[in-house]
């Protein structure tokens, strides 16, 4: 069988459905409000590469020293080709296209789901593809586009940084229907940096990717987690949003209207409702948890939760064993001027030379000790973030998936910061 329905999955499924539609799977069986679905299995996907033959390339590539750009960036895309031009067998086909019929064939989003991903000591973020308002046959494309994900540059390093078994790891591909949502954003039960008993909400306008992709910065609520009582709110300039065009049906990116930028997205109804949801999905787990979440027609659903990978157990979260870096920063005497600043997505006190990079191409100009200064930050950036002192950006949020990985990777991160690359 090619596919699972979500209803049919459970958290002991991970083998089977990855991470991520393990824990979809979970939630929906506690009657947790997440989108329909259903999950192209990682067996599916060993059975492709096997009797393909392209096993024997695929396992070729899983030496390359990813410390050599110029041989990983050949490595990755030889074996991303390899999935891509290879067609999918007739019966897996015909049983995927099945399952969107089921669905009524919505328009849909398609996340990989690797089976080492979304586990407690490593998120994984934004290492494999999703890919948003899929519809008809291009969602066959999308499944090889996800299964070819697990090859990418970032997603190479990113595994032997963590020390994982490449040779381990398999992908399965969650087929969820879109909520059309008009905001939406990230949650964490307990602080991502310091781990304090609060409940962190980032939201932004539109769909979530602009969150955690760090196109925009968000707006952002500090809440008590055992009353909900709102504590702090900071209310960002959100200049774009994504949204699906109604002509082509694509996800695209648009400028946020005038009247909306400056607006405060949540009420406090919505801030109640998300960090009781987030009390529930705490307590059935046992640990703090990141949480995607998205509103629609005044409902919210979940779109995934995973352990925050960053702290070390909920049950020790407090505020002891943090403290205030004060005003003696790095390079910062006591009564210096403080020229810029912005969240701290990662924490740590560092002095080094600032590297402004444009493009995806400069990263390699980053040396040792370097601090990356960029327009945002992406999963792309992941080898040099791990040269780099430190990495400060102009847009983004602490929940986006480039920040949770510089925590993994203990690079100090400051986003949201506007005006660090003028």
């Amino acid at each position: 069988m090619a596919v699972l329905w979500l209803d049919d999955i459970q958290a002991d499924d991970l083998e089977q459905v990855g991470g991520k539609a393990a824990s979809l799977g979970e939630m929906a069986a506690a009657g947790l409000p997440v989108p329909p679905a259903f999950v192209v299995t990682a067996d599916t996907y060993r059975s492709f590469i096997e009797a393909s033959g392209i096993d024997e390339t695929l396992a070729g590539v899983l030496g390359v020293d990813t410390e050599d750009s110029t041989a990983l960036a050949e490595a990755a895309e030889r074996a991303q080709a390899a999935i891509r031009e290879t067609p999918l067998p007739d019966s897996v086909r015909e049983e995927i296209l099945a399952a969107y019929d089921g669905l009524d064939r919505p328009p849909v989003a398609v996340r990989s789901s690797a089976t080492a991903e979304d586990l407690p000591d490593a998120s994984f973020a934004g290492q494999q593809e999703t890919f948003l308002n899929v519809t008809g046959e291009a969602l066959l494309d999308r499944v090889r586009d996800c299964w070819a994900s697990l090859f990418t540059q970032r997603a190479l390093y990113y595994r032997v940084e963590q020390g994982y078994d490449d040779a381990a790891v398999d992908i399965a591909v969650a087929v969820q229907e879109m909520v059309a949502a008009e905001k939406s954003g990230v949650m964490f039960t307990s602080h991502p940096s310091t781990g304090a008993p609060t409940v962190t909400i980032e939201a932004a306008w539109g769909l979530g990717e602009a969150v955690v992709s760090g196109a925009v910065t968000p707006d952002n609520y500090e809440l008590d987690r055992e009353t909900g009582t709102l504590e702090e709110t900071t209310v960002a300039e959100k200049t774009v949003m994504y949204r699906r065009d109604p002509e082509t049906g694509e996800t695209v990116e648009r400028p946020v209207p005038e009247t909306k930028r400056t607006r405060r997205v949540l009420d406090e109804s919505e801030l109640t409702a998300l960090a009781e949801l987030g009390k529930q999905l705490e307590a059935h787990y046992g640990t703090p948890q990141d949480v995607e979440w998205a509103i629609a027609d005044g409902e919210v659903y979940l779109l995934q939760s995973r352990p925050i990978t960053t702290i070390e157990d909920g049950s020790e979260c407090g505020i002891e064993g943090t403290q205030d870096a004060g005003p003696t920063e790095a390079g910062v005497t006591d009564g210096g001027d403080l020229s810029l600043s912005g969240l701290g997505a990662s924490p740590g006190r560092v002095s080094g030379a600032a590297r402004s990079v444009d493009k995806l191409d400069e990263l390699d100009k980053v040396g040792d000790g370097d601090v990356i200064v960029a327009e945002m930050t992406t999963p792309d950036m992941v080898p040099a973030m791990k040269r780099a002192a430190a990495i400060v950006t102009d847009e983004g949020g602490m929940t986006s998936h480039a920040a949770i990985v510089s925590r993994e990777l203990g690079v100090p991160a400051v986003v949201g910061v506007g005006g660090a690359t003028d």
